[in-house]
C-alpha cells in the first residue's frame, strides 16, 4: 500500500513545501512583509518564478498579498498565521542542514 494515501495531509504539505525556491521565501518572509523588489534581489531567481511561487503560497494560505492604494501601487507580501507556523520547520531545517550537508568545494 503507499504510504501517502495513509497521510495525505503529509503528502500535500511535502509537495507545497519541496518546490523549488519555496523554503527560501517562505524563509525570507519570515523577517516580515517585504516588497516583491526585495525578495528578488535578495534571492537569486526569476522575477517569473518569484510571482509564480508567490501566487501558489497566497493560493495556499500561506503568503497574504496586500496592495496598498499609493502613487505608485505598493505591494507587500507577507506570511500569514499558517505562513508563521512554519517558522519552527524552516528554523529546524536550516540547523540540520547545517550540520549533516556538506556542498562540494567546501571545507
Amino acid at each position: 500500500m503507499n504510504p501517502f494515501l495513509l497521510c495525505p495531509r503529509f503528502e500535500k504539505g511535502m509537495q507545497i513545501l519541496s518546490k523549488r525556491w519555496t523554503g527560501l521565501i517562505i524563509s525570507h518572509l519570515l523577517s516580515g512583509p517585504q516588497r516583491f523588489c526585495t525578495i528578488e534581489a535578495d534571492l537569486p531567481i526569476s522575477g517569473r518564478l518569484l510571482s509564480e511561487r508567490l501566487k501558489d503560497l497566497e493560493s495556499e494560505g500561506i503568503v497574504n498579498r496586500q496592495v496598498f492604494p499609493e502613487v505608485p501601487v505598493r505591494i507587500e507580501y507577507s506570511l500569514t498565521e499558517k505562513g508563521l507556523a512554519l517558522e519552527p520547520v524552516i528554523s529546524e531545517i536550516a540547523k540540520w542542514s547545517q550540520a549533516w550537508i556538506e556542498i562540494e568545494g567546501e571545507s
